[in-house]
């Protein structure tokens, strides 16, 4: 019991210090996109930075004051609807950010509009992504989508659209539609490195894999490829012989997206004709898969 207790705690330490590694490595890129690429060249974002943005664009407050500010009711928000841990985390990340902006020197890197959109978004984009597999977030807005979800049918993705539709309406209205149209290619690329950062190269991909030589197909994955599966007993309905009754296995495995391929080749060895669906899924836990270290 004592040396499984010492191991949870020895493992508890190594998760925080990656997590305080990420979320600082996370708030460093973020700094960098805005006061490097955004900032200086009045360019504006999606979310509470984008709010922020906007304010500091009319009102010339500061952002690193604005960043905290705005950020409050959210960093409550997640307080009452998830941990301690994650909002004490989040609050430090967007303290840390201000901090940043505030006493870190960045030069102007450019002052093309479509490099500034595309690398600020970048840079952005790759801190919040950071922070999150960090167990931070840098921007309050996936709070409140992830409350908003909790309670209405509008999924976490339909939230954070509406809400930086209203945004960037605003800033068509209060400024120029050129700002807003680059305001929004600005978080098309945040928000596209965002999810590469937190999903990378391992994307999951479920196979359904329907043959009649199942066993061996199920045999090559386990044994030479190492991967788990599941066998649903399934029966045959219709094919290209018409009606068919029967039964049949059907093997589901889960496997990375750049696994894919060296998988279905393994199978159409063993039967070329085999019927095999692809499935998208965000994220896997248990079973034979290491899950990604991510606290999204």
């Amino acid at each position: 019991m004592v040396q499984t207790r010492k191991t949870r705690a020895r493992i508890g330490f190594i998760q925080n210090v990656q997590d305080i590694v990420l979320i600082v490595a996370g708030v460093l890129l973020a700094a960098v996109g805005l006061k490097g690429f955004l900032l200086p060249n009045g360019f504006l974002d999606g979310g509470v930075t984008g709010i922020s943005l906007l304010i500091n664009r009319l009102t010339g407050w500061s952002i690193s004051v604005l960043l905290i500010v705005i950020n409050i009711p959210f960093i409550l928000l997640a307080y009452k609807q998830l941990s301690f841990n994650f909002t004490v985390k989040a609050f430090c990340a967007i303290l840390g950010l201000a901090a940043a902006l505030l006493f870190i020197e960045v030069p102007t890197v450019t002052s093309d509009k479509l490099l500034i959109a595309v690398f600020g978004g970048l840079f952005l984009g790759g801190g919040i992504g950071l922070s999150v597999r960090g167990g931070a977030v840098l921007d309050g807005t996936e709070v409140l989508a992830l409350y908003i979800n909790r309670k209405t049918v509008l999924s976490m993705g339909e939230v954070i659209m509406y809400f930086n539709i209203v945004i960037f309406s605003i800033a068509a209205v209060l400024i120029n539609i050129e700002t807003a149209l680059y305001a929004m290619l600005t978080y098309l690329s945040a928000s596209k490195t965002v999810d590469f950062v937190i999903q990378g190269f391992e994307e999951y991909i479920a196979l359904t894999i329907i043959s009649h030589e199942s066993e061996l197909i199920r045999k090559t994955l386990t044994l030479s490829l190492k991967k788990g599966v599941t066998v649903f007993k399934g029966q045959s309905g219709f094919g290209k012989r018409g009606a068919v009754d029967k039964d049949i296995d059907i093997i589901y495995t889960v496997v990375t997206r750049l696994e894919v391929h060296k998988i279905i080749d393994e199978i159409e060895k063993i039967d070329e004709k085999a019927f095999i669906v692809q499935h998208n899924i965000n994220d896997t836990k248990g079973g034979m898969i290491k899950r990604r270290v991510t606290h999204h």
